[in-house]
This record gives structure tokens, C-alpha cells and sequence, in this order.
């Protein structure tokens, strides 16, 4: 995906770092993450979510707060509001772009401060939290004996997941002052609450109080194992699925015409895992599934290899293709399924010569009250399958290269 780094003055004038994730077709939304409390803008689960969604048509801002990663100011002399209003800086620019935000997410703190801000941007359709406190001074806990350093001496040092970090005063007054159940209810955004049973930084509890507290529409989706980073590769792409799948139900999403000579569309294929093989498969901005290879070959296996989806097609073609046939002649056939496996024979095997070619095995199941002729019929059908005659007959394959860099 497209990506733009650029910075825009933050709350207090300091340059906050930017990163801009444009889809790589046409741009349908975007959307503004926030990222946890002392996290920052290039976290995993930041990263994973926007690339689902910039494959989506989503294009995702996601930025470091005052203080924290590539951005200016000191983070000792921010607070929650502060953080608010670097929110809301960072939906001006993109405004100031032609892109104002549709869509905010929110990581922790981020969350809270997402609902927060969701009332000052009325653009804004739609708003998902992950992991977020109702109380946003629930971040203190982590603090521990700091908060006496701090309350005595105006900031202290603190370590959070192994790193010290400073915390002034502000920011620890701020946040234990800020309600946030008036800004839930008064926010007229459609609301999606994602959260681990298992988070022991920030409880489950937590969600409940913020899903009460919001007017419909509004979600609540458990993120089962997954910890309060979702640290865990497989717990941020469920994530990121049920944030792309949800999202499409209130944001405008329909894309343009498919371009001449494709009226399917493009199907999109971008890498996932630069270490390993997984991909996302992008078919227009409603249909996404994952491409991968068996651990033994070096993937992570959580997708269909290439050839397993090319075996799915002629399995799925010559399904519907029986199931077609079948309702146009009113036969009682119940159900149909196809199984399909691929390898590589010898040509010789096949009555050719002794190179080695594909070989599709393709067992049909047909369920009903059929007659014999029925059945040899459909089986006849099931050789009409547009993918198996693709497969017979062979196919082009233009080659063009779109871009390159250094």
C-alpha cells in the first residue's frame, strides 16, 4: 500500500509525525487511528489494521502523540485533553487534505480518547475502541508507588512495558477529573466495542460500561485470548477483519465501475508477512481472504496456498454451474458438493509424453432424488464449468510492471 509520511502542528504547535496509508485503488474512506497509551503509531496491531483497511479503500492516518516516537514535545507536559486535541489537529489535517476522517479507532487510552473527541468531529460516522478504560484515569494503576513522586514533586519516572517514561502531574489530574459516560451517550456515532475477557491492564468491565453508556448503533465483540496489546499475529487479524467488515455497514464503501476488460473487478493480492509468505487477497472492497503456505514451507498457514485456491475455483464453478442447470430444469437435486485435489503427473500417465503436467481430481457428490439420466446429465454439465474449460483450453498472461523502487 501507498504510504506518506508527513507531519502537522499538534495541540501545542509541536510538528506531530504522520503516517498516511492510501489504499492502492480508489480511495472510499478514511479513517484516524489512535494508537495506546506511550505506544506509538508503528505498533503491530496499528500497522495490520490499517493495511486491512487501506485494503479495504480505507485510507488510514495514524500519528505519535505529543512526546512519544517521531513527534515533537515533551510527553511529560501532555495530558488526556491534551491528546484530544492532538485528535482533533490530526483530523484537520486531513481535512485540509480532502480527506476528513469517517471513521476513528481508538487503542487503549487511544479509545478513550476517541470517544472523547468523536462529539467535536461531526463528520465522523462511525467509531471502534480496542482494549479502551471507561474511566480514563484507570491508567494510573499502572503507575504504582510513581503516583506519590509525582503528586509530590510534579512529574516522576515510570517503567511501562519495560521502558521509562516520564508522567507529569497534568496529566495524572487530567485524567482522574475526565468522565467520559456524557461524551458516550451525547456522541450519535455508530459504535463498535472490541475487548479481551483476559485483559489484565485494562478489564473487560471496562467495555461493558462503555457499551451501556452509548446509544444505538452499537457492537460488542470479544477478542477471546488476546492480550491488551494483541501482541498475537492471529488475534490483530481478527481484529482488523471484524473492524473491515463492520465498517462497511456505515460507511459508503461502493466502489467505482470496474475498469473495461475486468467486469469482475481486480482482485488484489499485497504482501502481509514481508518474513514469511501470508497475503491479503482483496476482491473489490467487500471480499478479503488471506493467501499463505504450510508451516513446513516456511508460512505461517493461515490461509489457502495458491493452489488450493486455484482448485477452489474449479470446485465452486462447477458447483454452481450443476446447481444453474439444475433450477433451470426444475430437478430435485438437494445439494452439491465438489472435492478437488491438485499434483503434478506424468504426462504419460495421462496418454502424453513423459514431461509432468497439473492434474485436478475433481469428486462430485450429488444429493436428491435423481434418476440416472439426471445424474449423467449434470455430469456432463459439470464439464461446462467456465474455470475447467479456462483449465483445459489454457490462458494469456500479460505481465506489466506498475511501479519499482530502490
Amino acid at each position: 500500500m501507498p504510504t506518506e509520511l508527513f507531519t502537522f502542528p499538534g495541540h501545542a504547535g509541536h510538528a506531530l509525525a504522520a503516517r498516511l496509508d492510501r489504499p492502492e485503488g480508489p480511495h472510499l474512506a478514511t479513517a484516524l487511528l489512535a494508537h495506546c497509551f506511550t505506544c506509538g503509531k508503528d505498533i503491530a496491531a496499528a500497522r495490520r489494521i490499517a493495511g486491512r483497511l487501506a485494503g479495504m479503500g480505507i485510507a488510514v492516518l495514524r500519528f505519535d502523540f505529543t512526546g512519544l516516537g517521531h513527534s515533537g514535545g515533551e510527553f511529560e507536559n501532555t495530558s488526556f485533553t491534551s491528546n484530544v486535541d492532538d485528535l482533533q489537529a490530526a483530523a484537520e489535517a486531513l481535512e485540509g487534505r480532502g480527506m476528513a476522517p469517517d471513521l476513528l479507532i481508538g487503542h487503549s487510552l487511544g479509545g478513550a480518547a476517541v470517544l472523547k473527541a468523536a462529539t467535536r468531529l461531526p463528520r465522523v460516522k462511525a467509531v471502534v475502541t480496542i482494549g479502551a478504560p471507561f474511566d480514563p484515569g484507570h491508567v494510573t494503576h499502572n503507575f504504582g508507588d510513581a503516583l506519590e513522586r509525582i503528586d509530590a514533586d510534579g512529574q516522576a519516572e515510570v517503567t511501562l512495558a519495560g521502558r521509562a517514561i516520564k508522567i507529569g502531574k497534568g496529566f495524572v489530574d487530567d485524567v482522574r477529573a475526565e468522565t467520559l459516560g456524557p461524551a458516550i451517550a451525547a456522541m450519535k456515532k455508530a459504535l463498535l466495542v472490541l475487548h479481551a475477557p483476559r485483559d489484565s491492564v485494562v478489564g473487560i468491565e471496562n467495555a461493558t460500561r462503555i457499551f451501556l453508556a452509548a446509544k444505538h448503533p452499537k457492537s460488542f465483540v470479544t477478542l477471546d485470548e488476546a492480550d491488551h496489546l494483541i501482541s498475537r499475529a492471529e488475534d490483530v487479524e481478527y481484529a482488523a477483519e471484524v473492524i473491515a467488515a463492520w465498517a462497511g455497514k456505515y460507511l459508503d464503501l461502493r466502489p467505482p465501475a470496474p475498469p473495461i476488460g475486468a467486469p469482475e473487478g481486480i482482485t488484489r493480492v499485497s504482501e502481509a508477512d514481508p518474513e514469511g509468505f501470508r497475503q491479503d487477497v482483496q476482491a473489490g472492497p467487500f471480499h478479503h481472504t488471506v493467501a499463505d503456505e504450510p508451516t513446513a514451507y516456511g508460512g505461517t498457514n493461515r490461509g489457502f496456498t495458491p493452489y488450493q485456491f486455484l482448485a477452489a475455483g474449479l470446485g465452486a464453478c462447477t458447483s454452481m454451474t450443476i446447481r444453474m442447470y439444475a433450477r433451470r430444469k426444475g430437478w430435485p437435486l438437494a445439494h452439491v458438493s465438489v472435492d478437488v485435489t491438485h499434483d503434478k503427473v506424468h504426462a504419460q500417465d495421462a496418454g502424453g509424453s513423459t514431461s509432468r503436467i497439473d492434474h485436478f481430481l475433481r469428486r462430485i457428490t450429488l444429493e436428491g432424488a435423481l434418476d440416472a439420466d439426471q445424474r449423467a446429465r449434470l455430469m456432463e454439465i459439470a464439464d461446462k464449468c467456465p474455470v475447467h474449460r479456462t483449465l483445459e483450453h489454457g490462458a494469456t498472461v500479460r505481465t506489466e510492471l506498475v511501479s519499482a523502487s530502490a
